[in-house]
């Protein structure tokens, strides 16, 4: 048995003689005019995305619907005026600016109140380097400000108070 397209029932014509444009010019009754606005209305299937509620509550597990609930919230909110695609737009793009302002609060705190000194092991450790001075400049051969052995590595040790 072969497969075909139409399932071995033969295909039905729906749009008739009016579907080639020189059956049309031939001349139509206001009939077939109105036949023909009815199926090339018929042959638009939607006019934009649908929100289904069932459907996201069966394709999203709780903890997604619990994280998105705020800004889908604000886009229920704000859909009657400014209408449902400016609403998911203003949802899509607040909720990555508060990802990324986020990440930067978290960083800097990170990097304020994590630091590598002398009391712990781990963090991050920020070295700044010397400022260049160059020939010519003011107090040119600038030397270390380490003079001593002990300067080296101390991680913060000789500014505790301790």
């Amino acid at each position: 048995m072969e497969s075909s397209d139409t399932g071995n029932v033969k295909p039905m014509d729906l749009g008739g003689r009016l579907v080639r444009e020189r059956e049309r010019l031939i001349g139509m009754t206001s009939e077939e005019r109105a036949w023909r606005k009815q199926y090339l209305k018929d042959l638009q299937l939607s006019h934009g995305p649908r929100r289904v509620p069932e459907l996201e509550l069966e394709l999203t597990n709780p903890i997604r619907r619990f994280y998105k609930a705020p800004l889908d919230k604000l886009c229920d909110v704000l859909t009657p005026s400014l209408g449902f695609q400016r609403a998911f737009a203003v949802r899509f793009y607040l909720g990555k600016v508060a990802m990324a302002v986020t990440f930067v609060y978290a960083t800097a705190y990170y990097f304020k109140y994590n630091q590598n000194d002398w009391t712990r092991k781990g963090g991050w450790r920020v070295i700044n380097s010397r400022p260049a001075c160059n020939p010519g400049d003011e107090g040119f051969p600038k030397l270390s400000d380490r003079n001593e052995p002990r300067d080296y590595a101390a991680r913060g040790f000789k500014e505790s108070p301790i």
